[in-house]
């Protein structure tokens, strides 16, 4: 088998030393006349050449990588969370490593330290399992700049979120206006400081408004679909005429279980979920929600990431995004 296209190759054909190649490649090469730059790019691509990854970083003094630590990849919002970092990353020509701890905080800090091992430029921290000591032991003490998303229970360092107390008062805002009178919430078993967040909204929204709230109409189970399939029997048995859960596929979960029961969604229970993830625009009815701009949550994490690589001695930033109801087919006047 043919061994792997080298640097001296590429300098060979062109008739230019290794370090001209070498500056050229690495976007250094300003010195050298536009004939040579194009001739030793055209060479570069005609043979396939792909740098050393390892001579690369000694050379920029940088991997041009980040990190990022999610805490479910299965979760339809960290999927968009994760494009738009992407879609940003691209466009300062970083590589993005997405790693799924699954809420373990062994895994997740053993995630940290391999990726400081990689030299990784930053990490993005978007699971509430990484914590204090992590980010101490770890982050801080290597000087990796990081920064934390909503999940993260942490008031440490730059931080992207939303508002998550308002999204849920909105939420129980639009039932109440609606005429709903007893609204039970739809929550769940392990929650992160964001999701506490909206039971708050939940219960001053109720009380805001003099409606009952009692302990029976909090309902919780695992944050899935499965979570909310599973809890479909004690959600009925609130007697609500209206759920808020805390997110979309809790939401989505319920949907089945009220189906399999011969219920119609809002004819017997209207729904509101959280997130406002691409699926549920199409389930049936299609899913009255309250929309995080989430691809743009990743966006911004990745612009505020690089600012803090650039200037790691500026202050810090806590970045809020709007959210806001998105009125769809699952909630109906009563």
């Amino acid at each position: 088998m043919k061994g792997k296209v080298r640097i001296i190759d590429v300098a060979q054909k062109a008739g230019v030393s290794v370090t001209t190649v070498s500056q050229i490649l690495n976007g250094k090469g300003e010195r050298f006349s536009q004939a040579t730059q194009d001739k030793v790019r055209k060479i570069r691509d005609e043979l396939g050449y792909v740098p050393d990854f390892n001579a690369r970083n000694l050379i920029m003094g940088s991997a041009k990588t980040i990190g990022i630590i999610i805490p479910n990849i299965t979760n339809p919002f960290f999927a968009t969370f994760v494009r738009g970092v992407e879609v940003a990353a691209q466009r300062g020509d970083f590589i993005p490593l997405v790693l799924s701890g699954n809420g373990n905080p062994d895994l997740e800090r053993q995630y940290v330290e391999q990726l400081i091992q990689r030299t990784v430029d930053g990490l993005i921290i978007a699971s509430p399992a990484v914590n204090k000591d992590t980010i101490d032991h770890f982050l801080k003490a290597n000087g990796v700049p990081y920064l934390l998303i909503d999940q993260n229970p942490l008031d440490d360092g730059d931080r992207v979120s939303t508002d998550d107390y308002l999204g849920a008062k909105l939420a129980v805002e639009h039932l109440i206006k609606l005429g709903h009178k007893r609204i039970a919430m739809l929550y769940c078993d392990k929650p992160s400081v964001n999701q506490a967040q909206r039971l708050q909204g939940y219960k001053d929204q109720l009380q805001s408004a003099g409606l009952e709230l009692t302990d029976d109409l909090i309902v919780t189970g695992p944050l899935s679909k499965l979570g909310g399939y599973q809890a479909s029997e004690q959600v009925l048995q609130t007697k609500a005429s209206a759920v808020f859960a805390v997110n979309d596929e809790m939401a989505i979960g319920l949907y089945r279980g009220l189906n399999e029961r011969g219920l119609e969604v809002p004819a017997d229970l209207s729904i509101v979920g959280y997130d406002n993830i691409d699926l549920s625009e199409y389930v049936n009815p299609p899913l009255t929600t309250i929309a995080q701009p989430v691809f743009e949550m990743g966006q911004v994490a990745f612009r505020t990431l690089l600012q803090r690589i650039e200037q790691p001695d500026a202050p810090a930033q806590k970045i809020k995004l709007p959210v806001e109801l998105v009125v769809r087919e699952s909630s109906r006047k009563v």
